[in-house]
């Protein structure tokens, strides 16, 4: 097991090289349904006969300063000659680590700092909810990550884009399963939860200053059908003047109303947003949408032994059914 944040010297006391630090780098940062992730592992001054070795990331609990234990990824046990790696089915929020080896016997790089894969989508036996909910926070702003699902200990982790990783010990109060943020830096940042055995979805939060104008706009993915409100916001002005509110840089709405409401969501509505208000226009936030049509990968193995079964019974029938007419007997129906 190595800890998060470990650091190397070049030369050591011995005057003896100690071992370089790979970069790992994952592709894409965010989950989408059916697309693989690739990892590319990278190694400073790489020459010929280094082996890859691929890692999951298990999060570690009993160290307050946030560490993970590793283990091998299928058919990693011997290394890849290739430094890339690509998974299929990756569906939830996960962590990878990468090293590299090569001579007899092996002479292995330090691990990689983990890197990680993000999916907003929630699930039952991990899941972070957010108050407010909403993407955008002013920097005075108070903000509470609670996690829930299968475990009685939890931590909150940051990835401070574009690759810092800490933890809710380091920037607010973890109380229970509960992160309470006394004040939003002013950053675009991933936050999720962390059990001993599970990943959370994971949420993206941006800081901004007071006299900012933003968007509020859910932090979580919105279900097709579902309804959705956008709102506009000055921290110093309850009621704003004409608010604009646009989708990919197109205007979409132009009134006097501070909240634009679609009563059910479609997958057209997925995009950028931002508004515009007393000369001040708003960050951009994606609005994610989640498909209704998207089956859950926990009841596939289900569906595929229950389809099997009644394939094979049709089949038991007809061979005996061909059996007993090659006989010559007869089967009279009512």
């Amino acid at each position: 097991m190595k800890e998060f944040g470990q650091k190397h010297n070049k030369v050591t006391k011995n005057n003896t090289i100690s071992p370089p630090e790979p970069v790992l780098r994952v592709s894409p940062w965010w989950l989408s349904p059916g697309a693989s992730v690739t990892l590319s592992c990278e190694v400073e001054h790489v020459s010929a006969g280094w082996s890859f070795y691929w890692y999951k990331a298990v999060p570690d609990l009993s160290h307050k300063s946030g560490s993970y234990s590793y283990e091998l990824l299928p058919a990693s046990s011997n290394g890849t000659a290739d430094n890339s790696y690509i998974i299929h089915g990756q569906t939830h929020t996960a962590g990878y680590v990468c090293r590299a080896g090569r001579g007899e016997p092996h002479f292995y790089t330090l691990y990689s700092q983990p890197h990680f894969v993000w999916s907003g989508d929630l699930h039952p036996s991990a899941s972070l909810s957010v108050s407010p909910d909403r993407v955008q926070h002013f920097t005075s702003d108070s903000v509470s990550l609670s996690c829930e699902g299968n475990s009685a200990e939890w931590r909150v982790s940051r990835f401070l884009l574009p690759d810092f990783l800490s933890f809710c010990s380091d920037w607010g109060t973890m109380n229970g399963s509960t992160c309470h943020v006394q004040k939003i830096q002013s950053s675009n940042a991933v936050y999720w939860c962390e059990s001993g055995s599970a990943f959370s979805n994971a949420v993206n939060i941006t800081g901004h200053y007071d006299d900012e104008l933003l968007l509020l706009s859910p932090v979580h993915p919105v279900t097709e059908g579902h309804s959705v409100t956008l709102g506009c916001k000055l921290r110093t002005e309850n009621l704003l003047s004409k608010v604009f509110f646009y989708q990919n840089d197109t205007i979409i709405q132009s009134e006097s109303r501070v909240e634009m409401i679609i009563p059910a969501v479609s997958k057209s509505h997925e995009g950028f947003y931002k508004c515009q208000s007393s000369g001040k226009e708003s960050p951009q936030s994606w609005l994610a949408v989640t498909s209704t049509s998207r089956p859950d990968s926990s009841s596939f193995p289900v569906l595929v032994v229950a389809l099997t079964s009644v394939v094979l019974v049709i089949f038991l029938f007809m061979m005996w059914f061909l059996y007993k007419r090659s006989r010559g007997e007869k089967y009279y129906y009512y």
